[in-house]
């Protein structure tokens, strides 16, 4: 079964049809990742983003990408990820968010 895309943008309602609000985000990247732009099939210097791991109960590890590099929380630590969107693009889902913060 496939998803059914019913928007071609980002949204925080798509996001939340996939991350639970009430439980817990827990990081699980022990380095940020870098993102770089592609063209011709060759990687050019001009950085696109960033992108951390995260995981919840239920749901399998997802990739968030941040325009601006966040700081790299410690691993297995509990987040509140700011402005969580996501967009449906075939069968896949992808996360965006503006930035994070660990949870005491």
């Amino acid at each position: 079964m496939k998803t059914k895309n019913s928007q071609n943008a980002y949204n925080e309602e798509t996001a939340r049809h996939y991350i639970s609000d009430n439980k817990p985000i827990i990081n699980v990247s022990s380095d940020v990742e870098t993102q770089y732009n592609w063209i011709d099939g060759k990687r050019t210097d001009e950085v696109t983003g960033y992108k951390l791991f995260f995981s919840q109960v239920g749901v399998n590890p997802f990739a968030v990408k941040f325009e601006k590099k966040p700081i790299l929380p410690p691993f297995l630590f509990e987040v509140k990820l700011d402005k969580l969107e996501a967009i449906e693009i075939r069968s896949n889902v992808y996360f965006r968010s503006e930035g994070l913060r660990v949870i005491k």
